[in-house]
């Protein structure tokens, strides 16, 4: 599910100390919940179950899917492995050009290797001496630009000013902390901004280019990465001023180079100090002074925008039964992406720290705790190095339940239905969406180019976080809770379905409607109607019912991993969609309420 930026306190306190219970004493195959840490590939049935479930999910959200992040290759390999169990189970591909993918418009830039920079006619190594930094756009030419040092970086005491740098190819010294800043993964553009390398500040925006001296830490390897682009970026419209702004005094001619250097913005280098000393045709650079001028730079740089498969919604079609409706198609969905990787931490610790943080949460009132709070949670780091002597350190954001669990929870309705002998008389959209987490933009790119004509859609079922949902993770969750968002609001038809389809259920599940309206004193859980893929149907004019367990301790974190999901519930949660989804398909087409949606029926 889209977060709104929430704060996540925990993840920058230091975790001291909380026994652990006695059964964390000794290293369990299974946690408390049952699950094992690891789970090996299997085959699956046709039968929803959860082990089914549990084979399906530990794959989707293992490490080496790299979180799946929307523009990153674990999106890719996410997309790839569902549209392999499309085709396994022989489901009709309506994606672009007769495959099961459509492909969002994400591009990964890069200058090639035909690239080159000289200084005074003699060239600089290109991916050694010298590396560019690719951006959203090709950068300005770099003709005859004169070299001058500049000074430190975001150290303005030091620095040349504005007048000086105008038009010259302006050397810096890297700010401190930031030497060899970068990485194997080098910095790249991913939603407009740039992760890592050198920002030309503000009084160097007239200079030509500028170049920061911090190569020399790197491996050849990885100063070559830096221009090898390892996330995938879409150019985003500007925002415009917030409503009921006082509007701007407008300097045209400062609003028109803004404009300019948007579309060509300034070429950003690294380099080593050797070529920085070759810059002031000298054998070593330490002596230089702040405004010195050097050589004349001159730069051929090739860039390139690719296209990438690392964004990509997934769309497979059961054909419906009946010859006149199969032209109808109700939709059911989930996101495919989570939010990739990031710093390092100790699972087991950030796991029980998590668990203290929910914990005092659901004891009050699901208000944000204050860093004085936090700071008085225990974690008992001697119980952990028993169990495990040497910190088990995690990067990977899995998403086993954001939202591998309804990912998953898709393809395994998938498997049943398609095994059916009849199958609905409508036609079943199965679509996975890409980019929910950074913005909704796959649900939105289908909606806006749907593969089907968007007015046959006749309701669209949206699965996000359906594998936990237990006492210990909101106030009213247990074995019986799923929150059930948006039906009966948009359409009393569609409502009234899924309550019929769920008393059919050996085992009732008590569906939760309180999500429909805001909850002021739960702040993470405002607005879920218009924070995950069907509000981009409803937008549409299409009925929508969205299912979700709630918003977990785990969430958005490195611990939400397939062992601590709810596998009986999630698989009980998972049959109920599947016949809500038969029930569409047979039965009449929802209608909307129109200007007065109706109110959630009391559930006996």
């Amino acid at each position: 599910m889209r977060s709104f930026g929430l704060a996540r306190l925990a993840l920058v306190l230091p975790l001291v100390a909380l026994p652990l219970s006695g059964a964390a004493q000794s290293a369990p195959k299974v946690n408390r919940y049952g699950n094992p840490p690891t789970m090996r590939p299997a085959p699956t049935a046709a039968a929803i179950s959860a082990r089914d479930l549990q084979i399906r999910l530990y794959q989707f959200a293992d490490d080496s899917m790299q979180g799946r992040q929307v523009g990153r290759f674990g999106n890719k390999k996410g997309t790839d492995y569902i549209a392999a169990e499309m085709k396994r189970l022989g489901l009709v591909p309506m994606g672009d050009n007769g495959t099961y993918f459509q492909v969002l418009p994400y591009h990964l830039r890069k200058f090639t290797t035909s690239s080159r920079v000289t200084v005074n006619g003699n060239p600089l190594a290109w991916n050694q001496d010298v590396v560019a930094v690719p951006g959203q756009r090709a950068p300005r030419p770099v003709s005859g630009a004169e070299v001058v040092f500049g000074g430190t970086a975001g150290d303005t005491t030091t620095q040349i000013s504005a007048a000086d740098a105008a038009g010259k190819f302006v050397v810096l010294l890297p700010a401190p902390g930031r030497r060899g800043a970068g990485g194997p993964q080098g910095p790249q553009a991913f939603g407009g901004a740039r992760f890592g390398g050198p920002q030309a500040p503000n009084r160097f925006a007239d200079a030509a280019a500028v170049a920061t001296i911090d190569l020399d830490d790197l491996t050849p390897a990885q100063r070559a990465a830096i221009n090898e682009p390892t996330v995938a970026s879409q150019i985003g419209a500007p925002r415009g001023a917030p409503p009921g702004a006082a509007p701007a005094v407008v300097d045209t001619m400062a609003m028109l180079r803004q404009q300019l250097a948007a579309l060509q913005p300034q070429a950003t280098f690294r380099i080593t100090r050797d070529a920085a000393a070759r810059l002031f045709s000298r054998s070593r650079f330490e002596g230089v002074a702040t405004g010195t001028k050097g050589g004349t730079v001159n730069a051929a740089l090739d860039f390139v925008e690719l296209p990438t498969e690392f964004a990509r919604n997934v769309v497979a079609v059961l054909p419906g039964s009946d010859p006149v409706l199969r032209n109808q198609y109700v939709a059911i969905g989930a996101h495919n992406d989570h939010v990739g990787f990031s710093t390092p931490v100790d699972k087991d610790s950030l796991k029980v720290f998590n668990d203290l943080r929910i914990r005092w949460r659901i004891a009050n009132n699901m208000v944000q705790p204050t860093i004085e709070v936090l700071s008085t949670f225990k974690v008992n780091m001697d119980s952990i190095r028993r169990v495990h002597p040497v910190a088990r350190m995690d990067s990977i954001n899995n998403g086993a339940d954001d939202d591998g669990s309804g990912s998953m929870g898709v393809l395994e309705i998938a498997e049943a239905m398609a095994a059916m002998p009849v199958k609905p008389k409508r036609s079943t959209i199965f679509i996975w969406h890409t980019g929910e987490e950074g913005g909704l933009v796959g649900s939105a790119f289908f909606t806006r180019n749907p593969t089907v004509p968007i007015d046959s859609v006749v309701a669209q079922i949206n699965v996000d976080m359906i594998g936990r949902g237990r006492a210990e993770d909101l106030p009213g969750g247990g074995d019986d809770f799923v929150g059930v968002i948006g039906s009966f609001f948009d359409s009393k038809d569609l409502g009234e379905t899924v309550q019929a389809a769920n008393r059919k259920q050996a085992r009732p599940l008590a569906l939760d409607y309180k999500f429909d309206v805001p909850i002021p004193a739960w702040p993470d859980y405002n607005n879920l109607y218009g924070r995950s893929d069907h509000f981009n149907y409803a937008r549409e004019g299409v009925p929508i019912a969205f299912f979700f367990t709630g918003l977990h301790g785990d969430y958005h974190q490195r611990s939400d991993e397939p062992e601590f999901i709810d596998y009986p519930h999630y698989a009980r949660i998972t049959t109920l969609l599947r016949d809500i989804t038969i029930e569409v398909g047979n039965g009449p087409r929802p209608r909307l309420n129109g200007s007065k949606p109706a109110r959630p029926k009391p559930i006996p």
